[in-house]
């Protein structure tokens, strides 16, 4: 069996265990709304999704209210988190490494919001491959960006945050991929805030 490395038994921890206690509430929900609607809105029908780090499920509680007749997938590494999610009742959220996890059918829209960013450099290679794996049409990286690869601390932890082209990494890891649409979220939003993410909505064309 794998080894897990030593940012993911960051997160399956207490640490993992504190964000999902700092992450709820109706006020996200709708901000997290607002985001999809922005960043789907040139993604066309959607009927199945799967989102690779789901924590308490956010992002599919979002997903269900835009998309009711869509199946919703999740991989979640934090058991506590997966617990939540699952709880909700509108996905199947399967606990474990999304480097591990079993692509069985592929589906319209793969996804991950603010998690590539917390991945070891040298596994992001296997992270792309199992979202273009997973995706039948589209893949969404909302992430932070960074034009070059740095480090940034993060609540006082090394080694755990990590800024870089994600998306453009993806472009050219695989051909038939090609960028549809593109574009940024912000803290200051008066309406919605939310991380200053930017988000690249990809398409595979043959």
């Amino acid at each position: 069996m794998r080894e897990l490395t030593e940012q993911e038994r960051f997160w399956q921890g207490e640490f993992g265990d504190q964000y999902v206690d700092r992450n709820d509430g109706e006020v996200h929900v709708a901000n997290v709304t607002a985001f999809f609607v922005q960043a789907l809105r040139r993604a066309g029908r959607i009927d199945s999704v799967l989102e690779l780090g789901t924590n308490r499920g956010l992002n599919l509680r979002a997903l269900n209210r835009l998309f009711p007749q869509a199946t919703l997938r999740g991989v979640e590494l934090n058991a506590k988190a997966r617990d939540i999610a699952q709880a909700l009742g509108i996905a199947d959220v399967w606990q474990g490494s999304l480097f591990d996890y079993p692509v069985q059918q592929p589906v319209d829209l793969a996804f991950t919001r603010g998690v590539l960013i917390h991945l070891p450099p040298e596994l992001l290679p296997q992270a792309y491959a199992k979202l273009h794996e997973a995706s039948r049409r589209h893949v969404l990286i909302a992430e932070y960006y960074s034009p070059s690869p740095v480090e940034i601390s993060y609540r006082g932890h090394a080694g755990k945050l990590f800024k870089r082209d994600f998306a453009g990494e993806m472009l050219d890891l695989y051909p038939d991929l090609q960028l549809v649409d593109y574009g940024f979220v912000y803290r200051r939003d008066v309406n919605f805030p939310t991380d200053d993410i930017n988000w690249f909505l990809l398409e595979k064309r043959p």
